[in-house]
């Protein structure tokens, strides 16, 4: 029997690096099944997940939230890894977020095959375990377990095959006993279909009873199968259960697939399934999706192409007067008068830069979002700002911007200590107006205007090339008027003549800069909390080191080469400090109320945190509720809130009519409220919906932009 070192099969990993061991929650281990194999043999590696009392990890499907554990192999020429099989997994509380996980211990199992020609001798196994830990707050954590084989003449089974067996009896079998099948129960109400799935004996087993029977399906992006499970009738007679199918597109699925579980007493069986979905009834109801429409719930059937670039267009053009876009709509101002006296083809030379800028930029979004979808995962307008490394990068760049524009430095040819971002915002010539471009596209992308959600909505539940199509037509949108304006420089008379004001009135343009600055360190805050002030310090080192740099080495006509020397010595040391050290920049702690909190505004508008069974609970209790989807990062959804929502009528309205208020925080781009917006045909926030207390009826759906007029008469509307 080979010796392990340690770290290997005889000791606990816990985090990467030299990590304490107390430092998480779970403890992981690498066992094999066997301590030596053949070439050509086929062994089993065991990856055990030990969690602290409490906290748990979480299946293949992690549900409403969490993540799957990920095992990443790094194994010798020859040896090859298969799929992970996973144990049977529970459902975990709370009810109203459902999700699939293991407590205490799991053992992943993971077979390996032993080629034919790998040499005999001691082979070196290692894997990287990722994984995600929760209790009252979920920490994510990885680490690095390794193991050794002898490669020789025989498989010798290893102390842990005993282990590794049981282990494997409680993962998914193929049915050699049922024969599962899967029907349509019933038309389609909305978006929302019953399902019965059912099974038929194959063997002598007809005549057991099972105190418990469910199914567990597999993640898909086009639909959900929602956690309650309806037990038709007993399961050795005329055997069904029914889950409900929540579709999120026109079509309904033709195939389901997941794991049924059955339970007698304690033990539990499960049984990995790929159903046909055959059709019940001849008359059958396609699925709709609410409209996007100011106040009527109706539902929206299959909008033609040529009607949503004209949609993607108009919101385009419309984005050029949202507050996010303001800031840079001043500096292309400025710079149009710069121009006025320029060669008109100078000019139409500059406003064909600037709209390359602006569409290289969405075609670079539009390949994230395409990109994004096809690695699996959710996509949403404006999903950048749910990174924190994002947003820290996109506040010193704009922190930059206004420093320049307020002439604290200038970077000239000679000068490239600081980033160029700066001269590129502030120059008059072809870069400046592509850089501009690009960065109202950044700032676009929080914003969502009128016209341009349900544009987007569309292009984000489309193939690649109509996301691309759609995304090209509103950075048109956002471009043309600068195209124009550009082609026709007799139009530039009406702006003021180039003079001296032009310096103060680039000075005053800073001020904006500085205020999108503070708006982006508010969105730092959600995900840093507290320790955000060390962003605040960081940024102030940045201020400071710019001023060293402007006024005693551009300005300066002695020592320049120790100015320049001072001024990057302050900004690896404030890097180093106040991001690496005490802000720990790249790891954020991402803080999240739990599922039963409730928060009150300062008006005293009692926020629930939105889930689907936070809602429908409400509503069967007779109750109407009203939903803000929202973000730190969208502009647009707190001008919502502070003109018309968190406003006395409002709050006196929800009071005395008994309405629930729910919010649907969207800063950190949760995948269940991606859903629930491509639902509606949105790809962002805002969302704001007012559920009548019937339960039967459509969610009112509110406009992008909103007036207390328009929040009244709906929660007026869904309680009568």
């Amino acid at each position: 029997m080979l010796a392990l070192p340690a770290g290997a099969q005889d000791s606990f990993g816990v985090s990467a690096g030299n990590d304490s061991p107390t430092e998480h929650h779970t403890k992981v281990k690498l066992t094999l099944s066997a301590d030596s194999a053949k070439p050509g043999d086929t062994i089993w590696a065991g990856v055990d997940l030990k969690m602290d009392a409490g906290w748990h990890t979480y299946w293949k499907n992690a549900g409403d939230a969490g993540t799957p554990t990920k095992i990443e192999w790094t194994l010798p020429t020859g040896v090859t890894a298969g799929e992970i099989q996973w144990p049977l997994p529970r459902k975990l509380p709370p009810l109203e977020v459902t999700t699939y996980g293991y407590e205490d211990e799991v053992m992943l199992l993971v077979p390996l095959t032993v080629g034919a020609s790998v040499s005999a001798g001691s082979l070196d196994l290692s894997a990287k375990v990722s994984w995600l830990e929760c209790h009252e707050s979920c920490i994510p954590a990885d680490t690095t377990v390794q193991a050794k084989l002898a490669v020789g003449s025989e498989t010798k089974p290893s102390a842990a095959a005993t282990t590794i067996e049981s282990w494997k009896a409680k993962t998914p079998k193929s049915s050699d006993t049922y024969s599962f099948q899967a029907v349509w129960d019933k038309p389609a109400s909305g978006d929302t279909r019953p399902l019965l799935i059912s099974h038929t004996e194959m063997s002598a087993d007809k005549n057991a009873k099972y105190d418990a029977v469910d199914f567990f399906p597999e993640a898909n992006d086009n639909f959900e199968v929602q956690p309650e499970t309806d037990v038709v009738s007993a399961w050795h007679a005329d055997p069904q259960l029914r889950k409900v199918i929540k579709t999120f597109s026109s079509n309904w699925p033709t195939e389901i697939g997941g794991t049924v579980i059955l339970q007698q007493g304690t033990e539990r069986f499960g049984y990995n399934v790929q159903l046909h979905i055959a059709e019940k009834t001849a008359s059958i109801v396609p699925a709709a999706k609410p409209a996007a429409t100011a106040g009527d719930a109706a539902a929206l059937p299959p909008q033609p192409l040529w009607r949503m670039l004209v949609y993607a267009f108009i919101g385009g053009l419309i984005l050029n007067l949202m507050p996010c876009v303001l800031p840079v709509i001043a500096l292309k101002i400025l710079g149009f008068v710069s121009e006025a006296k320029s060669e008109p083809g100078h000019i139409r030379k500059l406003g064909l830069v600037y709209a390359l800028g602006v569409l290289v930029s969405f075609m670079v979004l539009a390949g994230i979002v395409i990109g994004t979808k096809a690695a699996g995962h959710h996509a949403g307008w404006g999903m950048q700002f749910g990174s924190p490394i994002f947003i820290v990068c996109l506040t010193t760049l704009v922190l930059l911007v206004a420093l320049n524009l307020f002439g604290v430095f200038e970077v000239t040819l000679g000068g490239r200590a600081l980033d160029s971002a700066s001269e590129l915002a502030s120059k008059s010539g072809a870069s400046g107006a592509f850089f501009n471009g690009v960065l109202a596209t950044t700032l676009a992308t929080p914003c969502t205007a009128p016209f341009l959600a349900p544009a987007l909505g569309f292009a984000f539940a489309q193939n690649g090339s109509i996301i691309a199509l759609i995304f090209f037509t509103v950075g048109l949108g956002l471009s043309l008027p600068y195209i124009v304006l550009s082609w026709h420089p007799a139009w530039l008379k009406f702006l003021p003549k180039p003079g001296a004001w032009m310096e103060k009135f680039k000075n005053a343009m800073g001020f904006p800069m500085l205020a999108t600055v503070v708006w982006l360190f508010n969105v730092a805050a959600s995900s840093y909390g507290k320790n955000v002030l060390w962003l605040g310090v960081f940024l102030v080192i940045v201020a400071f080191a710019a001023w060293i740099f402007g006024e005693f080495f551009q300005r300066g006509r002695q020592h320049r080469t120790v100015a320049a020397i001072i001024t990057l010595v302050v900004l690896a040391g404030g890097y180093a400090f106040a991001l690496e050290k005490e802000l720990d920049w790249r790891t954020p702690v991402l803080e999240t109320a739990s599922s039963g909190s409730i928060r009150e505004s300062a008006n005293g508008i009692e926020w629930q945190p939105w889930s689907p069974g936070a809602v429908a609970a409400a509503r069967a209790a007779g109750k109407s509720v009203l939903v803000d989807f929202t973000a730190d990062w969208c502009l647009t959804c707190q001008v919502n809130k502070k003109t018309s929502i968190e406003i006395a009528s409002v709050r006196e309205k929800l009071k005395n009519g008994n309405v629930v208020a729910m919010i649907g925080d969207y800063t950190h781009f949760p995948d269940a409220i991606t859903q629930e917006l491509n639902h509606f045909n949105r790809a962002g926030v805002p969302l704001v919906l007012v559920y009548p207390k019937n339960p039967e009826a459509q969610p009112i759906v509110l406009p992008e932009v909103l007036t207390p007029s328009m929040v009244l008469s709906a929660v007026d509307r869904a309680s009568q």
